[in-house]
């Protein structure tokens, strides 16, 4: 690496991070996995096979910045974050682990409202918190509290980054950027008309309903470097060219003003509580449909499709009638969103 400092924009999702990770961790850690999917292919988690069973294992560290927000705190994100890696590689959630790391100082009713947070969390999608651990360090050796959670997910329909195929429709299952916008809104005061709050959700029962409703192909959860992010991933792992419609991308009113006043991209905020799901285009009016009438699917929208052309790049058809790349960042408009 050209850089020997680990800064920032290394954990915000971005092409930083990504290179950080390949030219350190997987040069230095070796992999005996028991299943198809393992460190080295940069999915949301990895697979074990335990008889003719294949299991889910995700893992994921939570830093954000307030711990309280509009919509949810980072006991909600934490169990949310770990559900819908799982969820998007088809993983059926069965257990959860809990590590947190609290500054000396912390204060006991905060840990409790976090707890009730956790537990009313993962009780959305029937999974249990198995085991966990707990920390404490000086106050000047952290700010708050960190999080990470541990999950298992069951998968009787594995999916991957890599199986996208030309002919697919994009669906997005709701309207984009609203956890990076409310977060960014409330560090910074600004007021608008129109509430905005984080998405974030624990959405294995949306795609629970796609997955019986219809060929789903891939999916991924457009959380850090947003769904930019996430579609360049798929479109580069599958080796196929993604073609969005800007019109057709759900984006609140209220969102929408505060990033163009502040200046930024919506498609590269994150978001917690959304999925991508790639279907085969026979499929996509059922799967479509079927998301729809889920708590947390009744914005979906189809937003584009896979095709041949610009294989490993995403297109955006612009309002205006002209088309652009979309790019995935290096770091992220913000740091510690989640």
């Amino acid at each position: 690496m050209s850089e020997d400092k680990i800064s920032l924009k290394h954990g915000a999702g971005g092409t930083a991070m990504m290179k950080l990770v390949k030219e350190v961790v997987l040069k230095e850690i070796t992999q005996k996995n028991q299943g198809s999917i393992g460190l080295d292919e940069l999915d949301d988690g990895a697979t074990i096979e335990v008889g003719d069973k294949t299991l889910v294992f995700t893992t994921d560290s939570h830093t954000i910045n307030p711990i309280f927000f509009p919509g949810g705190d980072i006991g909600r994100l934490a169990i949310a974050g770990t559900v819908n890696d799982l969820a998007v590689m088809g993983g059926k959630p069965i257990a959860m682990a809990c590590a947190i790391v609290f500054r000396e100082g912390f204060l006991v009713d905060d840990f409790r409202k976090i707890c009730k947070s956790i537990e009313a969390t993962a009780r959305e999608v029937e999974v249990s918190t198995v085991t966990g651990d707990t920390k404490v360090v000086e106050r000047d050796a952290l700010d708050e509290v960190i999080i990470t959670t541990t999950g298992v997910g069951l998968a009787n329909d594995l999916k991957t980054d890599s199986q996208l195929t030309p002919g697919d429709s994009i669906i997005v299952t709701g309207t984009i950027g609203d956890h990076e916008t409310a977060i960014l809104s409330h560090r910074e005061g600004i007021k608008i008309k129109g509430e905005i709050k984080s998405d974030v959700a624990p959405i294995w029962k949306t795609i629970e309903a796609a997955l019986k409703a219809g060929r789903v192909s891939a999916m991924k959860d457009p959380t850090r470097g947003g769904i930019a992010g996430a579609l360049n991933e798929l479109a580069s792992k599958s080796n196929v060219g993604i073609t969005l419609n800007e019109d057709d991308i759900p984006i609140s009113n209220p969102v929408r003003n505060i990033d163009e006043m502040l200046g930024i991209d919506p498609l590269v905020l994150t978001n917690e509580g959304k999925a991508i799901i790639g279907v085969n285009g026979e499929d996509c009016d059922s799967v479509l449909e079927a998301v729809k009438k889920t708590k947390y699917g009744k914005n979906a929208q189809v937003i584009g499709e896979v095709t041949e052309e610009h294989p490993g790049k995403v297109a955006l058809k612009t309002s205006v009638g002209g088309q652009r790349l979309v790019r995935a960042t290096i770091g992220a408009p913000a740091p510690r969103i989640c």
